[in-house]
C-alpha cells in the first residue's frame, strides 16, 4: 500500500529534508511517523461554537484510537459555523468551511481524515469536502446537549424556545420567567437535543456510511461518546489500509436511503439542501421530483420534536438511529455499505426498539406519509418545500390573501404593528431572503403577529425563499425557487393577492392572471446587491439555487467520473 504522505517525506531528498526538519521542531520525529498512515483530524471547535466545544477534549481520544491502530494523528483546525451567532446565515459559510477542509487536505500530507462535527453546517460542510477530496474519511459528532427543566417540565433547545417565545410576545410569560428560561434551557455544550438540522444531518452521515454505526445520536455528556471517539480513531486507520473511500460509501443508492431516512425521521428541511450539495460534489444529481418519489411513501416513525413529543435523550434510550434504520430496512437498498465496510443489512439487521412509542414501525407509524413535501406552481416554478409533519392539519389546504414583506427588516418593522392588515386566513409572504439576496438565513418561520397571538392564533401559512431552523414548526413554505432577488415570481407578489396552498397535491399557486404576472415581471427591477467585496460577494456571484444545494457552481463536477480533487505538486516550500 502506497501512502499519499510518502510524497512529502520519502520523495526527492531536497524536499523531504525540509518537510521532516520542520516537523522535528514540534516533536514529530521521522522514526515515529514514516511508514504509518498519517491521519489528519479536522477540528471545528471554537469559543463561539457551543455545539462543537466537546471536540476540544474528544480529539485526544481520537488520537489515542489512531495510535492504537498503528496510525499517526495530526490535528488541524478549520473555520467553524456557530449557527446561533453567525449572521446573517451560517449557510453562507458552509461552503467556505467545505473549501477550507478540502484545501487543508489537498495541500498537506494526509492519508486519512477524521472530521469532528456537530453544529448545523459543520457536518454537511465536512461531508462536501470529503466527497471532493475522496481520501478515506470518517466523521465523529460531538453529541447533543442536555435539556433543562422549566415550570417542572423538561425543556429542550430550541423547539421549546419557539413555543415560549410566542407566549412571551403574547404576554403570557413574565420577564422574570423569560430570564429564568434563558438560564435553564441548555445545560451542557453540544448540539440541539431535538430532530433539528444538527441531529438530522448527523443521522444522514451515519446512513451514508460516514459515521460509525450507533454513534450519531450519543449524548454529549455520555461516556460512550469517548468510546466512539476511540473507535473512530481506530477505524480510520483500517479504512486507509483497506482504501475505503467516500466514493465507495456515498453512492447514489446511499443517497436514496438517506432521503428515505430523512422522511422517516421527520427531519429538517435543511437536510434536503445539504444532501443535494453533498451528492453534487460526487457528481450525483438529484432533482426535487426524484427526491419526492423517494420520500412520498415513507411515513413518520419517530416521535421527536418538532414533529412529535420526545427529545434526543429519549430517542437514544429507545434505540436511536440503529433501531430506526432496522424498522426502515425493508424500504432501503440494503446492500449499501456502512462505515465498518459491512452492508447496512448486516449492521442494523438485529437492532430492536427499546421504548415503544418513541420509535414505531412503518406499519404503525406516528404519522402517515408523506412527511416532507416538494411543492410546485407559478409562484415556485423550480420548486419549494414544506414540512408536513410539523404543519397544522387545517392549513394543509388553504386559500388566503397575501400580506407581503419586501425584506426581513421590513417584516421586523411591521409584523407586530396593530396597523398590519392581517387575520387568521392571511398568508404571510417574505421576499429577497434567498441564497443571492441574503444568503438564505433561517428566517422562513415568520413570527405570528402579536395581535393574532393575543387572540390565541398559533399558526398561519407562511411563504418565503428563506430556510427555517430544523427545530421550528408550523405551516411554512420554504426554499421557493427561483428566489425573488433574481427575478423569481415571488418577487411580484403584492398585498391582497390570493394564494392557494394544497400540500397533498404538491401545489402552491398565485391566483393572478398570467398576463398580470408577466406584466409585473417586465416592470421588476433587481435589488441593489448588498455585498460588494470579500467572500459574501463571491458567494452571491457563484451560489446555486436551493434545488441544487446552494453550493458553488465552480465546485461541482458534472459526473461521478469527474472528481475535482487535484493533487499538489510536491516541491520546496
Amino acid at each position: 500500500m502506497r501512502l499519499r504522505s510518502e510524497e512529502w517525506f520519502q520523495g526527492a531528498p531536497d524536499n523531504t529534508f525540509q518537510h521532516r526538519s520542520a516537523l522535528r521542531t514540534i516533536g514529530h520525529l521521522p522514526e515515529n511517523y514514516i511508514g504509518k498512515p498519517i491521519i489528519g483530524i479536522a477540528n471545528s471547535w471554537s469559543d463561539f461554537n457551543n455545539c462543537n466545544m466537546p471536540h476540544k477534549e474528544l480529539v485526544e481520544w481520537v488520537k489515542k484510537g489512531v495510535i492504537m491502530a498503528g496510525g499517526y494523528p495530526m490535528e488541524f483546525h478549520t473555520i467553524t459555523t456557530p449557527a446561533d451567532l453567525m449572521k446573517p446565515s451560517d449557510l453562507v459559510y458552509r461552503n467556505l468551511m467545505a473549501m477550507d477542509v478540502e484545501e487543508m487536505v489537498r495541500s498537506q500530507p494526509i492519508d486519512g481524515l477524521v472530521l469532528l462535527a456537530e453544529c448545523d453546517k459543520t457536518t454537511p460542510a465536512q461531508l462536501m469536502a470529503a466527497a471532493s477530496c475522496n481520501i478515506p474519511a470518517i466523521q465523529l459528532a460531538a453529541g447533543h446537549r442536555s435539556s433543562g427543566t422549566f415550570r417542572g417540565e423538561t425543556v429542550t433547545y430550541a423547539t421549546d424556545l419557539w413555543k415560549y417565545l410566542d407566549e412571551y410576545k403574547a404576554g403570557l410569560l413574565k420577564q422574570q420567567e423569560w430570564d429564568e428560561l434563558e438560564g435553564c434551557m441548555s445545560c451542557s455544550a453540544g448540539g440541539c437535543a431535538v430532530m433539528g438540522s444538527a441531529s438530522t444531518i448527523k443521522c444522514m452521515s451515519e446512513m451514508l456510511g460516514m459515521m460509525l454505526p450507533g454513534t450519531a445520536c450519543i449524548p454529549a455528556v455520555d461516556s460512550r461518546r469517548v468510546e466512539a471517539a476511540i473507535a473512530t480513531g481506530k477505524r480510520i486507520v483500517e479504512m486507509v489500509q483497506q482504501d475505503l473511500r467516500p466514493s465507495d460509501l456515498m453512492t447514489p443508492s446511499a443517497f436514496h436511503n438517506a432521503f428515505k431516512l430523512l422522511a422517516a425521521l421527520g427531519g429538517s428541511t435543511n437536510a434536503i439542501i445539504h444532501l443535494t450539495a453533498i451528492a453534487g460534489r460526487r457528481g450525483i444529481h438529484l432533482d426535487l421530483a426524484q427526491i419526492q418519489t423517494l420520500m412520498q411513501d415513507i411515513p413518520l416513525i419517530v416521535n421527536l420534536q418538532p414533529s412529535g413529543s420526545f427529545n434526543m435523550d429519549a430517542y437514544y434510550q429507545a434505540g436511536g438511529l440503529p433501531a430506526t434504520i432496522r424498522q426502515l430496512l425493508p424500504l432501503l437498498e440494503s446492500a449499501c455499505l456502512g462505515a465498518t465496510g459491512e452492508t447496512i443489512a448486516k449492521i442494523y439487521g438485529e437492532e430492536t426498539v427499546k421504548i415503544p412509542g418513541v420509535i414505531t414501525s412503518i406499519d404503525e407509524p406516528v404519522q402517515a406519509a408523506p412527511t416532507l413535501v416538494m411543492l410546485q406552481g407559478n409562484i415556485a416554478p423550480n420548486g419549494a418545500i414544506i414540512k408536513k409533519s410539523a404543519s397544522s392539519e387545517q392549513l394543509l389546504k388553504h386559500r388566503g390573501k397575501a400580506v407581503t414583506f419586501h425584506s426581513y427588516e421590513d417584516m421586523l418593522e411591521r409584523i407586530d404593528s396593530d396597523e398590519l392588515e392581517v387575520d387568521e386566513t392571511s398568508i404571510l409572504v417574505m421576499k429577497n431572503c434567498g441564497p443571492v439576496g441574503e444568503g438564505m438565513p433561517e428566517w422562513g418561520s415568520i413570527p405570528i403577529p402579536r395581535k393574532l397571538l393575543k387572540q390565541g392564533i398559533k399558526d398561519l401559512v407562511r411563504i418565503s425563499d428563506a430556510r427555517m431552523s430544523g427545530t421550528s414548526y408550523g405551516t411554512v413554505v420554504l426554499h421557493i425557487a427561483p428566489e425573488a432577488a433574481i427575478g423569481g415570481p415571488l418577487a411580484i407578489v403584492e398585498d391582497g393577492d390570493m394564494i392557494e396552498l394544497d400540500v397533498l397535491q404538491g401545489s402552491i399557486q398565485l391566483i393572478v392572471e398570467d398576463a398580470v404576472i408577466l406584466q409585473r415581471l417586465q416592470h421588476w427591477r433587481r435589488p441593489v446587491p448588498r455585498h460588494h467585496r470579500g467572500y459574501p460577494r463571491l458567494y452571491a456571484d457563484h451560489v446555486l439555487q436551493a434545488p441544487e444545494g446552494c453550493d458553488f457552481d465552480f465546485l461541482r463536477p458534472q459526473s461521478v467520473n469527474e472528481l475535482p480533487f487535484v493533487e499538489p505538486i510536491i516541491g520546496r516550500g
